[in-house]
């Protein structure tokens, strides 16, 4: 039997039986350098090449960033503000969501992080305001996806460690007016459907609160991705050190400005980033074992030359592509899409001449779309976990806002420009 077919069967064999993706990618690739020669000390050290990248310090430090800015009432000083912009009234709190969800990306960088943080503020109050669990879980759910879009984006930091050409600048900024349009395409069907179903009718007797002191309150939250992005295009820092910026930012603001992180709390903040941050380097350090074997036995080359058989013209294999990651979205995380078939699917782009950090971003969205598709929806899980709504409650809502979204990604697919323009004018590209 074909290597291939036994890495492949191996994982997918594994994950379906409930072992870890992280254990499955790394079970499966010891399995098959096992049993073909390769030799297992390539197991350690393949594990030790993975996770020891420059670029990868950022993650710890972006998702302690996310966390400080969590607990330091980030979301709620941007619900007054944004409330006080679009006002009350039927199908506010959605549009709300979605913006606020939005802005938090810049801070996050974590889809399952963001509807956590938005879905704690802003579920309860959709509920109160009589919108249907099922259609608040799946507004937040799909808010919460375009958090890897905006940067900063974990997802955009691994892709550029596999990657290289693209870098994470030129990523980071290519991201934004996707993650703008992809934000557009939620609030259209979103608006929509509460204006047909009536959702928060009761909410248009109450007053808007007042701009500039709800601008006030979050002032420091919106200065947070200006400071990122400014800095590294001014060049005061890279990627990585912005990181490290955007950590010491948020304590400064929670501690000092906000008074809402005492000490206990950013000892609590420290240990669950720490926690979050090994569970993403553990699944970058086994699914390297998983991306040398398939390497070395020479899987990718006959893959990518058999989509490109199957396409057969250039838009016919963008689709195939695109389609396929948006499946794959539905059952794993990110970052194990991008560590297991983004060695795969570089060859066919370089076939085809493709602008990296355009299809980088191709590929960010569709993880996105996959993110609260059901059946197995990370962002709808953690969404309907909050709202108490089952699953199933929440199909005749999303599918709209899936279908929106797509609209969105294939504007991307054909005009190019919609993502590399920006980063191409400020110099990333």
């Amino acid at each position: 039997m074909h290597p291939a077919y036994i890495l492949f069967g191996c994982f997918f064999l594994l994950m379906f039986a409930g072992v870890p993706i992280a254990a499955s990618l790394g079970l499966a690739g010891t399995f098959v350098i096992a049993i073909t020669g390769l030799g297992i000390m390539a197991v350690p050290t393949n594990v030790y090449a993975g996770i020891a990248k420059y670029p990868l310090l950022a993650i710890p430090m972006f998702v302690l960033a996310g966390a400080i800015f969590d607990r330091s009432g980030v979301a709620s000083r941007l619900l007054r503000f944004t409330t006080s912009i679009i006002g009350t009234g039927r199908g506010s709190l959605a549009v709300i969501t979605i913006l606020v969800a939005m802005i938090i990306g810049g801070i996050s960088g974590s889809g399952p992080a963001c509807t956590a943080a938005v879905g704690g503020v802003m579920l309860g109050a959709m509920m109160r305001a009589g919108y249907a669990p099922g259609f608040a879980a799946s507004v937040t759910a799909a808010a919460g996806s375009t958090d890897i879009l905006i940067p900063p984006s974990v997802a955009f930091i691994v892709y550029s460690v596999l990657v290289p050409s693209a870098t994470v600048p030129a990523l980071f900024v290519a991201g934004i007016v996707p993650g703008i349009l992809a934000c557009v395409a939620l609030i259209v069907p979103a608006l929509l459907l509460s204006l047909r179903h009536n959702f928060g009718a009761s909410e248009t007797h109450k007053t808007r609160p007042p701009f500039w002191k709800s601008f006030k309150e979050a002032f420091w939250a919106l200065m947070a991705p200006i400071l990122i992005l400014g800095g590294m295009r001014t060049g005061w820092f890279t990627p990585t050190e912005a990181a490290v910026i955007a950590v010491v930012y948020g304590l400064v603001i929670g501690a000092a400005v906000y008074r809402t992180l005492t000490l206990r709390a950013i000892f609590e903040l420290f240990v669950e980033a720490a926690e979050t941050s090994a569970v993403i380097l553990i699944v970058v350090g086994l699914a390297s074992i998983f991306a040398w074997a398939s390497s070395t036995l020479g899987i990718v080359d006959p893959i990518a030359k058999g989509l490109v058989t199957i396409g057969g013209s250039e838009a016919g294999v963008l689709l195939i592509l695109m389609l396929f990651l948006i499946i794959v979205g539905m059952f794993l995380d990110g970052i194990s899409i991008f560590l297991i078939f983004t060695p795969l699917f570089i060859p066919v782009a370089q076939s085809f001449q493709w602008d990296l950090v355009w299809f980088g971003v191709l590929m960010t969205y569709n993880i996105a779309l996959g993110q609260f598709t059901p059946p197995m929806a990370v962002n709808l899980m953690v969404s309907c976990r909050l709202t108490g709504a089952p699953m199933e409650s929440t199909i005749r809502w999303v599918i709209w806002m899936l279908l929106s979204m797509f609209i969105g990604l294939l504007i991307i697919m054909a005009w190019p420009q919609v993502a590399i323009w920006l980063p191409t004018v400020l110099g990333f590209m």
